[in-house]
């Protein structure tokens, strides 16, 4: 098959770009590391009657996500890169419609990701929770959940930092494998632990839900920057900080998230050897 491998501030993706189908078993033996071609996902481009184009997100793991910031930013621009998309199009993605621009000069690509939410049904989970306490690995946190097509845990830690702690001190893998799968997230969360930095800036570690501690995830920015914002903690716009780089995240009164951040293509790949099922 024929991959076009692409990275969002250190978020790797993989764009299926042959006729080729996919599945669970497929998709972990492509996203290894050491036996495959490696990845945070693969994004399958597929037929949509709602907008310009459809997409399908997969985990690492085999599952599939409804929504990820850095993997629509790499899908546009492989669009227009690989496709010849119009600079301005839309993408259906876990059934919404989603309003990408890719900017003509430089590496940046603008996606509008859509209105979030903080409604338990809508997260989903199974109860409220926004500033509330759970008991995690022994350590008591307060989270909030938003929505934001997919799920989302975030968690604010500048109580336990201080001049001489930084937030790889923290035990956030383990919180973060923790809240991952908390009964209170029906299908599983994504986890954020944010530092507040300033009035507009905010710097966060991020548990993706079927990856584990990923260097960067744009749905996580956003998530960070509503809680953040509707909080009171921030301003709008947020500087998102995380160990692959920086995203800009705009945040209304309304809860409409507007992200923007830089795309870099790594390589085009022809696998040699069978992925398929006689593989397994």
């Amino acid at each position: 098959m024929r991959l076009v491998r692409s990275h969002g501030i250190g978020n790797d993706y993989l764009v299926l770009a042959s006729d080729h189908p996919l599945d669970a078993h497929i998709v972990r033996a492509l996203c290894d590391r050491h036996t495959g071609v490696g990845g945070d996902g693969v994004l399958e481009h597929i037929p949509s009657n709602k907008a310009d184009h459809g997409l399908r997100i997969w985990n690492p793991d085999g599952s599939t996500a409804e929504k990820s910031g850095n993997g629509l930013r790499i899908f546009a621009r492989y669009l227009v890169d690989h496709c010849l998309a119009d600079l301005t199009h839309t993408v259906e993605v876990g059934g919404a419609v989603v309003h990408c621009r890719v900017h003509p000069e430089g590496e940046l690509v603008t996606v509008q990701m859509g209105q979030a939410t903080t409604a338990p049904a809508e997260v989903p989970t199974t109860r409220p929770l926004w500033d509330h306490p759970l008991d995690v690995a022994g350590t008591t946190l307060r989270v909030h959940a938003v929505g934001m097509g997919n799920p989302h845990c975030v968690v604010f830690v500048d109580d336990r930092l201080d001049a001489h702690t930084s937030l790889d001190d923290l035990h956030w893998q383990a919180w973060g494998a923790a809240l991952e799968t908390h009964p209170y997230f029906p299908n599983r969360t994504n986890v954020q632990l944010v530092q507040v930095v300033d009035r507009n800036t905010l710097a966060l570690r991020v548990f993706e839900r079927g990856a584990g501690p990923t260097r960067a995830s744009g749905s996580s920015a956003c998530a960070a920057a509503v809680a953040g914002v509707k909080s009171g903690r921030v301003d709008s716009p947020v500087q998102v900080q995380m160990q692959g780089g920086t995203l800009q995240i705009s945040v209304d009164a309304r809860l409409h998230v507007v992200m923007t951040g830089p795309v870099e293509e790594i390589a085009v790949i022809q696998t040699t050897r069978s992925f398929g099922p006689s593989a397994r």
